[in-house]
């Protein structure tokens, strides 16, 4: 009986580490041809590693780090850790429909994360979303385009993303949050009052932190729209996240920093987490 075939898809990880041996390769003056023939591939084949159309095998990392001469034991476990993690299968792999290729990096992100800073500037954070604020949002922007079954799978993948707040490696969750969004009535007033109940929850976890931009703050750096910083572990880069209507972008150094300056200034822009706490609780009580 011939065995399956094990099957994965491209990745940040297949593409972090195929860049990372392409410029190891290059620094040591190695030709793709030659790297190719020293481990038995064809440089087509090799090509596909490097651009991360198709994750590294570990055997093959092995033998390219020893035809380079790597024998720095912190570079070579972090490149074999980044090559496991890029054939490693999760919950959200057996989703990878309905979570679509431009989106299917971000729970794995959420679980590897050490914090996460995220602003926004429209909506609450779906990590803190409840149920009926997640499916009045979903169901606004994908109305006429997906039938009901698929925006309720939506929905119930952006429940299931939750379960990293309560995982042993949570992530610590720094929330920056226009003080608009309180006022934006998604769904229902009483959606909202769910919602604003749910931040004020969330505010108390030691691993959360919320905090609001009054709008009298006036002009701030964040001004280009929302997005996710994930603020990684060694081995890997830290990244930014932008959902824009025409795809999602993952950006790592050097314009990753960009965005670092970006949340220094929302960081100075934004209220206490205590002010902040007790301008959601104003805001709650005015729509009960």
């Amino acid at each position: 009986m011939t065995k399956p075939k094990r099957r994965t898809e491209p990745n940040l990880r297949s593409q972090w580490l195929g860049d990372k041996m392409r410029d190891l390769r290059k620094t040591c003056g190695v030709s793709q041809a030659d790297a190719a023939d020293y481990i038995q591939r064809d440089a087509t084949m090799l090509g596909r590693y490097e651009n991360g159309t198709f994750p590294f095998r570990r055997v093959d990392v092995l033998g390219l780090l020893t035809l380079y001469g790597v024998d720095d034991e912190k570079l070579r476990e972090g490149l074999l850790e980044i090559c496991d993690e890029a054939w490693r299968k999760d919950w959200w792999d057996e989703h990878r429909k309905d979570l679509g290729t431009d989106f299917i990096d971000v729970p794995w992100l959420e679980s590897r994360a050490e914090r996460i800073c995220t602003y926004q500037h429209l909506l609450v954070y779906g990590l803190l979303q409840t149920r009926p604020y997640a499916e009045a949002v979903i169901n606004r922007l994908e109305r006429g385009r997906a039938s009901a079954a698929q925006i309720g799978r939506w929905v119930d993948l952006r429940m299931e993303r939750q379960q990293i707040l309560d995982a042993a490696s949570a992530p610590r969750i720094e929330l920056v949050l226009e003080e608009s969004v309180l006022h934006r009535t998604v769904g229902s007033t009483e959606v909202m009052r769910g919602q604003l109940e749910r931040l004020l929850e969330a505010s108390e976890r030691p691993s959360i932190s919320v905090r609001i931009i009054a709008t009298e703050q006036g002009p701030h750096a964040g001004l280009n729209g929302s997005f996710n910083l994930y603020l990684m572990p060694e081995p890997y880069p830290a990244v930014a996240y932008v959902e824009t209507t025409g795809g999602s972008l993952y950006l790592e150094a050097p314009k990753v920093s960009d965005f670092e300056v970006v949340w220094d200034d929302l960081d100075r822009s934004a209220l206490s987490e205590k002010r902040s706490v007790e301008v959601i609780a104003k805001r709650l009580r005015e729509i009960r």
